[in-house]
């Protein structure tokens, strides 16, 4: 393995505060102990050189200012966002030799996950790593993986449309963009206008953290290790009820999914009002839409969803989430000091450590004209699998993620089995199902009993 220095310059560069949206994906490294590598590995256009590798990488350093910070930590404060306005960083050029070039690309992200999960220091290292693999010196595949605090999804999206006008351009750079880097954003946080921002997302804080029930879960339970567990849900059985709920009731497919989650949270934890923090991704806000950065953040959702039907609390849901989004951009320091605060004043620990993510970047809401039959529906239950694997670090209480799966439907569901067990885990996943059917086939029909799994 050979190393190829690159060196970048781009404009602006200081010292500010994290904006808000790398505080909050922050605080998830460091309660989950990992750096949260992203990695993929992609093919390289036949005739690309390493030279031109470099290029790409120059350009990307030079254009996009969240890949050429770094941060300070300190001992008495937060830690803050140092922009470079110059540097170099080193592709590794990897040659397969005799072996599939395919398989020493996975190799590198291997290498670069580890690296990432123990080698890496923000204060010293760019949050990004590139490697060329290369047959006979010919280019062939390029690695990259980047911490997660350089950007969301939505973010990562914002960085290909930026390379998709480029080389439609001939590899001229795209024009200037209004959209704000993560230094920017700090400053406007810190701004008049972003504070007053910040105390009114604080004040609707207050009101549902002084309503909410205090705990998400029943009391913890120790349950030995391996403590933190995945599980992974695909039913096609959902996919069809989604469409039949959505003819019927014309609401969105995110709003669907979200009541699904909330009622069968309430069924198995035996706790309502439902109240979890729902992935927002801030882009509907000014300057914010193309940002290459992470804007995500976690708005407080509290909906009453016992002894009604689905359409019900679907109704409910709808009207709630609109306050979930205003008020999901804020600084999450402020906001943890508020929970400790408001406990205190109840004289109980609050308890909002429940995250929900729907990281569909393609939803299914096309109109739907020909809805599946009853039959259909339920045919598709003896189609659903559940799997689960202990996870190799820490994760949230409990952190269910909606995925991607063309034509079915799949979710993802992390927890601490100390506040939801592997059997709870299984009985939350299946609710969802049970619930979407069974609102499926009937309208009229109530979501079911708690049942208050431990």
């Amino acid at each position: 393995m050979g190393r190829m220095v690159v060196h970048f310059a781009g404009e602006g560069s200081g010292i500010a505060e994290l904006s808000w949206g790398q505080l909050e994906i922050l605080g998830a490294m460091e309660r989950q102990r990992t750096w949260m590598p992203l990695p993929y590995s992609q093919p390289v256009p036949a005739g690309t050189t390493v030279e031109e590798i470099a290029d790409w990488l120059r350009y990307l350093m030079s254009t996009h200012q969240v890949l050429r910070t770094r941060l300070r930590f300190s001992v008495d404060g937060p830690p803050r966002q140092v922009l470079y306005g110059s540097g170099e960083i080193a592709v590794d050029v990897v040659e397969a030799g005799d072996e599939d070039p395919l398989g020493v690309a996975q190799r590198m992200v291997d290498r670069h996950v580890e690296y990432f999960e123990h080698e890496f220091d923000f204060a010293r290292d760019w949050p990004i790593s590139l490697a060329a693999v290369v047959k006979d010196g010919v280019p062939v595949y390029r690695v990259i993986t980047v911490c997660h605090i350089v950007w969301d999804a939505f973010g990562a999206l914002a960085m290909l449309a930026d390379l998709r006008q480029r080389d439609a351009a001939g590899g001229a750079p795209p024009k200037p963009s209004n959209a704000m880097a993560p230094l920017e954003q700090a400053r406007w946080q810190r701004s008049a206008a972003g504070q007053r921002h910040n105390e009114a997302v604080l004040r609707q804080w207050a009101e549902s953290l002084r309503q909410m029930p205090a705990r998400r879960f029943p009391a913890p339970v120790d349950r030995g290790e391996p403590r933190h567990w995945l599980l992974e849900l695909v039913s096609p059985a959902i996919r069809l009820a989604i469409q039949v709920i959505r003819c019927r009731t014309r609401a969105g497919s995110a709003q669907v999914i979200l009541t699904l989650f909330l009622v069968a949270l309430a069924r198995v934890t035996g706790i309502n009002p439902s109240v979890a923090r729902i992935a927002v991704n801030n882009r509907f806000r000014r300057g914010l839409a193309d940002s290459v950065s992470v804007t995500t953040q976690y708005g407080l959702c509290m909906v009453d969803v016992a002894g009604v039907t689905f359409d019900e609390a679907l109704a409910r849901v709808s009207r709630r989430v609109i306050a979930t989004f205003k008020n999901a951009y804020y600084d999450p320091l402020r906001v943890a000091e508020l929970v400790e605060r408001i406990g205190r004043e109840r004289g109980e620990e609050l308890d909002i450590d429940c995250y929900y993510n729907d990281r569909r970047l393609s939803e299914e809401d096309k109109p739907v004209h020909d809805p599946p039959t009853p039959a259909e529906v339920s045919a598709a239950l003896s189609a659903t699998t559940v799997s689960h694997e202990p996870l190799i670090r820490r994760s949230e209480r409990l952190f269910l993620a909606v995925e991607e799966k063309p034509g079915s439907f799949r979710l993802t569901l992390e927890a601490d089995t100390w506040f939801l067990s592997r059997e709870a885990m299984v009985a939350c996943a299946r609710a969802m199902e049970e619930v979407a059917v069974a609102a499926a086939l009937d309208p009229a029909v109530s979501p079911g009993p708690v049942v208050g799994l431990r």
